[in-house]
């Protein structure tokens, strides 16, 4: 069995945060990752189409470096002004100037342009920047800040499955204590429901068969209702769940089918115990309490990638 060693993988929640800024060489780039839980690998890009060229090779690293959760993934640059954008038309300044000396000697002002103003008329300063096309080596950055911000989206995801894994493990043992406990009430559970069932022969056959007869079909009816393979296979999952948990991973899937066993199990145990007076009212209180642990643990999975 693995231990909770340097050999186990990481336990992954399947919530998390991240974001990450970085500079390029067309300006400064923001990447953010939301992620929630889902039964598969779902991304949702929110990036705009200049993006589109590079978005196969941002879902191979994704596909690549996240298993399971609804992925959201936000991508943003602002572009880096260029010296275009301090351009100045000086005929149209020129012409703004013009007016205004013609207008003051028309009426007589004395005054004086502002250039602060001026320089906002419409035309005086140069149009747009040229947008410069994103390029491979644009490409080279985006990759690297979405890889960056993958591997701080997984330390968020790892903190929180440490947390989930812990109150799992916890759950899980107390099904180990109850699974003993109702063991050891087997045996005096089954010499109950012998005699019982021995006695209810007797009364309705009023000694018409051997008493050694009337032993053996006590015994076989009893064995019937008997819980011990219930209680074996319950001890052999629980077992396997602890080694799935010890070795970490994608450990989500393999625990909600052994859930489903287990509560099955649980189920039959409740079943055959319900007509065995006072113990099986203790049987029955130790398995309800195995249910609830197992639905916390069921609740607490959903959530593992």
């Amino acid at each position: 069995m693995s231990s909770l060693g340097e050999s186990a993988k990481p336990v992954r929640s399947m919530t998390g945060y991240a974001q990450v800024r970085a500079a390029t060489s067309s300006g400064e780039l923001t990447l953010s990752l939301r992620s929630v839980n889902h039964r598969g690998l779902d991304l949702h890009f929110q990036q705009s189409s200049e993006f589109s060229p590079f978005e196969a090779a941002e879902r191979a690293l994704l596909k690549e470096r996240i298993g399971r959760g609804h992925l959201e993934i936000r991508v943003s640059l602002i572009r880096d002004a260029g010296p275009q954008g301090a351009a100045c038309n000086w005929e149209a300044l020129k012409g703004y100037v013009e007016a205004f000396r013609r207008a003051r000697k028309e009426l007589r002002l004395d005054s004086e342009p502002d250039l602060n103003i001026l320089l906002g008329l419409p035309g005086v300063l140069g149009g747009a920047p040229e947008i410069k096309e994103l390029d491979s080596a644009f490409q080279a950055a985006l990759l690297g800040a979405l890889g960056n911000c993958i591997d701080q989206l997984n330390e968020s995801r790892e903190r929180e499955g440490r947390e989930l894994a812990a109150g799992l493990t916890r759950e899980l043992a107390d099904i180990e204590r109850a699974t003993t406990e109702i063991q050891q009430l087997r045996t005096e559970a089954l010499a109950y429901y012998h005699q019982k069932l021995r006695e209810k022969l007797n009364e309705l056959l009023a000694g018409s068969i051997p008493e050694n007869r009337l032993a053996e079909e006590a015994a076989l009816l009893a064995e019937r209702s008997d819980i011990e393979e219930e209680l074996t296979r319950l001890g052999i999952h629980a077992k396997e769940m602890r080694r799935i948990v010890q070795e970490g991973g994608a450990i989500g899937k393999p625990l909600d089918f052994l859930l489903q066993e287990m509560n099955r199990e649980t189920n039959t145990t409740l079943s055959k115990s319900s007509s065995v007076g006072e113990i099986g009212l203790k049987i029955g209180n130790l398995a309800l309490g195995i249910k609830a642990n197992i639905e916390r643990i069921r609740e607490q999975a959903l959530n593992l990638e």
